[in-house]
């Protein structure tokens, strides 16, 4: 059970921090330089906490571990952070913006979960969807 707090609770706060600084990336400047900075921080942090936390300092016989997701993963964290970035430069509310993007994700997950991974679609997940969805129009109304 403690693994289901503290990761949850990690996930938030990095979002919520995540969430501030993306909205927070000054308007002048082009995001593509600012997430080299980031991602310059991250894989600095990645290679520390990898030594740190147990990784025995065979970082390069782990790589050879590798498949095709970390690097399609590399892709899409660009275009996430891109994403949010252009979102709250062109205007995006920080209060919705996240919420909208998290239920129509969540939607979209339910059908790739059935059709990737064979988790089956229950009641409890399609009624979900409609209450999603209802409050994305409660969201969206002024």
């Amino acid at each position: 059970m403690l693994g289901y707090i503290w990761t949850m609770a990690l996930v938030v706060l990095s979002n919520l921090f995540y969430h501030i600084c993306a909205k927070s990336v000054p308007d002048g400047l082009n995001p593509f330089a600012s997430l080299t900075v980031t991602y310059s921080i991250g894989a600095v942090t990645a290679f520390i906490l990898f030594h740190v936390l147990g990784g025995g300092g065979r970082i390069l016989e782990e790589y050879g571990k590798l498949n095709w997701a970390p690097f399609i993963l590399g892709f899409a964290v660009v275009g996430l952070e891109v994403g949010f970035i252009y979102a709250y430069k062109v205007g995006w509310p920080v209060s919705t913006m996240q919420v909208i993007q998290a239920v129509l994700l969540a939607i979209v997950l339910i059908f790739v979960g059935y059709a990737l991974y064979k988790e089956p679609i229950t009641w409890n997940k399609i009624m979900g969807i409609v209450i999603c969805t209802a409050g994305l129009g409660l969201i969206n109304m002024n």
